[in-house]
């Protein structure tokens, strides 16, 4: 029988190649193996410590869409071993909290998993903007959110800038969490669900982790 790992690097290849729905790798994985309890390395497609030197000092462009705002930004932010600080600050401005109507300064840490995840999807075709789920998150917003219920610590990461919730649509969120787990740069959380969209990676800058709500 074919062990969780092939599906997952069968499902990547085939919607690379836009064969596949995120609708149908879900249910491709799914019908092959149950989602363990545990989380598994990453696949070996997926080892992003097999990048060379050349993908670390290229520069890095980021492109994001903001679903809560239908806001989409396309940004060179970094260059020649440097930040390009207007483009550090309108990325700043994406990530604000919508509900709360703030900016803070993002861990340029955590822009870094951003661009890499993205970068990496994009050798194998994936070329969507990644959507930004939630980004900066004042206290009020956070304890709002766990109020309604919404998985949120009450001592987010995301409220210091240091975390983002994401997906990039039509790759699996389990995929999605196995890659940035592998760059070895903080937490990463699996959130699945059962809808259109799918559900979501939690990742941060804070010590490396791994968790799923």
């Amino acid at each position: 029988m074919p062990t969780r790992r092939h599906v997952l690097k069968k499902s990547l290849l085939l919607t690379a190649a836009g064969l596949f729905s995120t609708t149908r790798i879900v249910s491709l994985a799914n019908a092959t193996e149950e989602k363990s309890s545990q989380l598994q390395p990453p696949p070996d497609l997926f080892d992003s410590q097999a990048l060379d030197i050349d993908f670390w000092v290229k520069p890095r462009t980021l492109d994001l869409i903001r679903p809560a705002s239908k806001e989409r930004s396309t940004l060179l932010y970094w260059k020649d071993g440097e930040v390009i600080d207007s483009a550090y600050q309108e990325l700043c401005h994406l990530l604000r909290d919508v509900n709360g109507k703030q900016t803070v300064a993002m861990d340029p840490k955590l822009l870094e998993t951003l661009w890499a995840t993205q970068a990496y999807v994009q050798r194998f075709g994936m070329t969507r903007p990644l959507e930004i789920l939630s980004g900066y998150r004042t206290p009020e917003s956070n304890r709002h959110l766990i109020e309604q219920g919404v998985p949120a610590a009450r001592r987010s990461l995301h409220m210091d800038g240091k975390a983002a919730d994401i997906r990039i649509p039509q790759l699996h969120e389990e995929v999605l969490g196995e890659l940035i787990s592998s760059f070895r740069q903080g937490g990463v959380g699996f959130y699945y669900r059962a809808t259109a969209n799918g559900g979501w990676i939690h990742t941060d800058t804070g010590l490396q982790r791994s968790w799923k709500g």
